[in-house]
């Protein structure tokens, strides 16, 4: 079951999120906190969340700013904040976190980011990786320095041009209008998200996801990607915490595996110990959501009893 709650972020925001408990309402074995991808919202990890619980561990998520009820009690969706809106969603992760430690003191707690969801998880744990007992990505990737370079001076143009909260087709094309490419012929839009139709479908239709974002959202975005590459801010991530990435071959987001690699290259050359990652043969961008999916949850939750266990 899921309960719903509410906290403010440390700037006022309010953030709406979800609670899934076990069944039993014993003491959790762990807690994984969810942090979810760009254009969707924390009520399509139910169907994960729901698996966890029934493990026994508690699993909390909200939706960002700008997306979800989140975005919709802002007023708009697609939008961070009028200043530093990356780390604004890093800190807010950071708050539920704090909700977290707050109800369940001790209890070890897992970070689980998916696609935009990794690249603030991968930033949190920069700022507060020792809070964590593991970092789970999924749906990530690396991107050049050029590119972000590129990416950043466009979104600054769009700005000066549209203003900070208009949305931008041409950047939403710029960001996703390739993903499509590899898939042809297209049934849809976004079959880049999983082989699964019905659960593209289910995307499609539902009117909290794939809404176009604002230029000022990917303006924060791709700076808040370069500040993060940065081997400094790489080589700020705790040693010790145990990191597992996960992402299909036919993920465009990962660059179909490439990504993945050189992002756990990155994190064994920053000094990570514990860097673990996997391929799924075929599958694309939403591994919780792909075909095969059972495999995915057993060896997601297979890796963190290991590391509860240690």
């Amino acid at each position: 079951m899921s309960v719903e709650f509410v906290i403010n972020s440390d700037d006022g925001a309010r953030l709406f999120g979800r609670i899934w408990v076990p069944e039993d309402r014993t003491a959790p074995r762990a807690v994984v906190q969810i942090a979810h991808g760009m254009a969707e919202h924390i009520a399509r990890y139910n169907t994960f969340s729901q698996f966890l619980a029934s493990q026994g561990i508690v699993v909390y998520g909200h939706d960002h700013r700008g997306h979800g009820q989140t975005g919709m009690e802002l007023g708009l969706l697609g939008y961070f904040a009028d200043h530093d809106g990356f780390e604004a969603g890093v800190r807010d992760i950071e708050a539920v976190t704090k909700r977290i430690e707050g109800d369940y003191p001790g209890v070890s707690i897992f970070l689980f980011g998916h696609s935009m969801g990794s690249s603030l998880s991968l930033r949190y744990v920069q700022h507060y990786g020792k809070r964590l007992a593991g970092l789970i990505l999924c749906g990530s990737g690396w991107f050049s320095k050029a590119t972000l370079t590129l990416a950043s001076w466009l979104a600054a143009r769009e700005v000066a041009k549209r203003g900070r909260r208009e949305p931008s087709l041409f950047l939403h094309r710029l960001t996703f209008g390739g993903f499509n490419k590899a898939f042809r012929p297209n049934r849809t839009d976004m079959d880049w998200l999983s082989r699964n139709t019905a659960q593209v479908d289910a995307y499609l239709a539902d009117p909290l996801c794939g809404h176009v974002h604002t230029a000022g959202f990917f303006h924060d975005y791709f700076l808040g990607l370069r500040v993060l590459e940065k081997p400094e801010q790489m080589a700020r991530i705790p040693r010790e915490l145990p990191v597992l990435l996960i992402s299909g071959t036919r993920d465009p987001v990962g660059n179909f595996g490439r990504g993945v690699q050189r992002l756990t290259a990155v994190l064994k050359r920053a000094g990570v110990w514990d860097v673990e990652s996997k391929l799924y043969t075929d599958a694309r961008h939403e591994l919780l959501n792909e075909i095969g999916y059972e495999q995915v949850y057993a060896d997601i939750y297979a890796w963190i009893e290991k590391h509860l266990n240690q």
